[in-house]
């Protein structure tokens, strides 16, 4: 082939100005599916439950979310949450660095344990916490005669919500973790930098933003917690009763529009903390790329 007719071959149509080609077909397709699939499973249901606590007046809305139990099963339930969440994120942070940094015998089997609160029944999991924790229990009946009661008070729901919400600040943190470059510690340590210096300054900034996750997953898992904590909790009101409890208990007495409000009210302040953790992430993410 001459020259002359290479020239004149034509080339390849440029796409037009403004056009992209899409790396995946079909894509309003899709897009129409995932957001009808979102609707179906997410938006309809919390619109449903909206909509039913407009059945109610204001006075008994606020009758109902504001009465002294409910409001002492708020406290307990926020409060027990946040405080296994944050106890998850120390010892979540521990397990996953040896996971990570160490070899030893059983490793793999430490591994899988870690998500066996994900295979777990709830109801399997509180009633075995309760079996190890009461008074007569295997590890309870040498806790109590030295004062320690972890079973039928708000200990046993903190000690529940631990066990449920460790996986996910462990998952969280070991890829992160594992991506993580031992090189920059050794570099830190050489020019003088003791251990905490070297946590602080190097490996926390680089973990903060999966801690921050795991944190919000825990918390968020152990908000909505009931099979695991009603075994364990003694469901004593005003003392170790969830906010869960009380709306499966208006459920039960054909109260609705009270159940509906108070589960309205835990939606909107899980909602609310959930979007300054992610705030809180991204304030994170932006100071450590500066």
């Amino acid at each position: 082939m001459g020259a002359a007719s290479i020239a004149a071959a034509p080339l390849p149509a440029a796409p037009a100005r403004g056009g992209s080609r899409k790396v995946l077909p079909g894509f309003n397709l899709t897009l129409g599916y995932t957001l009808a699939y979102l609707s179906l499973i997410v938006l309809i249901p919390l619109s449903a439950l909206v909509l039913k606590t407009f059945t109610l007046s204001w006075d008994q809305f606020w009758s109902a979310v504001t009465s002294p139990r409910v409001l002492a099963s708020y406290r307990l339930t926020f409060g027990a949450s946040f405080a296994a969440a944050l106890l998850n994120v120390v010892f979540g942070l521990l397990l996953a660095w040896v996971l990570v940094r160490y070899e030893f015998p059983g490793k793999k089997i430490v591994d899988a344990m870690v998500d066996l609160p994900f295979a777990l029944p709830t109801a399997v999991a509180g009633i075995s916490l309760t079996a190890l924790l009461a008074g007569n229990g295997w590890i309870g009946q040498f806790l109590e005669p030295l004062g320690i009661r972890l079973a039928f008070n708000p200990n046993g729901i903190v000690v529940a919500l631990i066990f449920i919400g460790l996986p996910f600040v462990v998952r969280t943190v070991q890829p992160v973790l594992e991506d993580t470059e031992q090189e920059l510690e050794e570099a830190a340590m050489c020019l003088g930098a003791t251990r905490w210096q070297t946590f602080r300054q190097v490996l926390f900034p680089a973990i903060a933003p999966a801690l921050l996750t795991g944190f919000a997953m825990a918390f968020a898992r152990a908000v909505g917690e009931y099979g695991s904590v009603i075994f364990i909790a003694g469901n004593m009101p005003m003392v170790s009763e969830i906010t869960p409890l009380i709306i499966i208990g208006k459920l039960e007495q054909y109260d609705y529009g009270g159940a509906t409000a108070v589960a309205v009210v835990m939606l909107v302040i899980s909602f609310v903390l959930l979007l300054v953790i992610n705030a809180l992430q991204g304030w994170q993410r932006r100071r450590a790329g500066a």
